[in-house]
């Protein structure tokens, strides 16, 4: 489930008429190389659960023994006419030992559910790592936004600035105004011209960036849809993945606890053991020869009772850790949250008054044009207040943009 986003890693953005933030983010998770991670942590748990689970297989040993010890064994009888050999001092034996698990205390079982929970944190943590990426491209998106609002205003400003240099042509050839009106015009041209380059150019940058991270080709002609913000959900419960983290970490723990218990199980398993040598079972016969055991064992051993208590401790302090760092996750997202939405308030407040603001500053725009038509007000004021109304207008679209980057730094709090 954490892959469903690599169906989109190769669908050629030129087929895209418009680029989302959903789909940036999506093809920017898909695009980080640690995403392989996925599939190594994947392919080991398959096989430390495939290993786990051949605990239940019979276990085959083979040894082989050559010895020479200074005494053996020797019957304390004597009988006359009748010579009594003793074992032979040098001993030979290689033996096949083969023995079959019937209850191994839920070792086995424990082990797996380990490797389960191991997984778990681990991809969870991936998840994590990945979930960062979003701010990044929030930001991103929203820097390039930001740059086409800065360049369509520019060139409304442009436009504007042309139908003044017609206007005040218009009045340099009646006499009413004079050649430095005009260079005056000229002036304001140029510079919209130079700042045009730049916005360009700085928008250019951002989506080279944009591109890198999503693994997509884009150019200057990409564009992207500005999403609407009456209708962004955002939930009110804190969904991020970090606490999933938090409690996969407690599962762990937990088995871990369990798997405490385990270690003083008593274990039972069936036996035999078949072997060549000399002596072999028969402690008399000094020739080589076969032998067999079987049974059932049990093995009971207490030495882990003598670090339970500490170790229980050690995991009960682990998990106040985990649940600790929990609380506080919780205690700054819920800062942030708050925050944030005193922002997004504030925002908006302020955007009720610009499109008053922009419409007092057209109407002072449009008595300074009559004032220069009449002769009563200089070229340079005119321009003066026709950059009063593209500043106007230009905090208007970028507080449209802020509004958005904090609805969704709102969004990505939440998840």
């Amino acid at each position: 489930m954490k892959r469903f986003f690599l169906f989109f890693l190769f669908i050629p953005i030129a087929l895209q008429a418009q680029l989302t933030i959903e789909q940036c983010q999506e093809w920017a998770k898909a695009n980080y190389p640690i995403i392989q991670r996925y599939d190594i942590i994947g392919k080991t748990a398959e096989y430390n659960l495939s290993n786990a689970g051949k605990g239940y297989l019979p276990q085959f040993q083979f040894s082989a023994r050559a010895s020479y010890q200074s005494d053996v064994t020797a019957l304390p009888l004597r009988i006359p006419g009748i010579p009594i050999d003793g074992l032979p001092k040098d001993q030979y034996a290689a033996t096949l030992d083969i023995s079959q698990s019937l209850w191994d205390g839920g070792a086995v079982r424990t082990q797996k559910s380990m490797v389960k929970a191991g997984q778990a944190v681990e991809q969870e943590q991936l998840t994590v790592d990945l979930y960062a990426l979003e701010k990044r491209v929030n930001q991103l998106f929203f820097g390039i936004l930001l740059w086409d609002a800065h360049i369509a205003q520019n060139q409304t400003l442009q436009a504007e600035l042309q139908r003044n240099y017609a206007l005040i042509w218009s009045y340099l050839q009646n006499g009413v105004a004079h050649q430095a009106d005009l260079d005056a015009v000229s002036v304001e041209q140029l510079k919209a011209r130079q700042q045009y380059r730049q916005l360009v150019s700085g928008r250019k940058a951002y989506l080279e960036v944009l591109g890198a991270m999503i693994g997509q080709s884009v150019d200057e002609s990409t564009r992207l849809t500005k999403p609407n913000p009456d209708t962004v959900f955002i939930s009110h419960q804190i969904n991020r993945p970090e606490l999933k983290l938090f409690e996969v970490q407690n599962q762990l723990l937990e088995i871990q606890k369990n798997a405490l218990t385990i270690g003083y199980m008593p274990r039972f398993n069936l036996f035999v053991q078949g072997g060549y040598g000399r002596p072999g079972l028969n402690m008399l016969d000094r020739n080589f020869a076969p032998f067999f055991i079987g049974g059932i064992r049990m093995a009971w051993n207490f030495g882990a009772l003598y670090t339970q208590k500490n170790d229980r401790l050690k995991l009960a302090l682990n998990q106040q850790n985990v649940a600790v760092l929990q609380e506080t996750f919780l205690y700054h997202i819920n800062l942030d949250m708050t925050q944030q939405n005193i922002h997004i308030e504030e925002i908006r407040q302020m955007m009720l008054f610009d499109d008053e603001v922009i419409a007092l500053r057209e109407n002072i725009r449009k008595a300074a044009e009559v004032k220069v038509a009449n002769g009563t007000l200089s070229v340079t004021e005119l321009m003066r207040e026709l950059h009063a109304e593209y500043l106007a207008k230009q905090e208007k679209m970028s507080r449209e943009i802020e509004l958005l980057t904090a609805i969704y730094d709102l969004k990505y709090s939440t998840n």
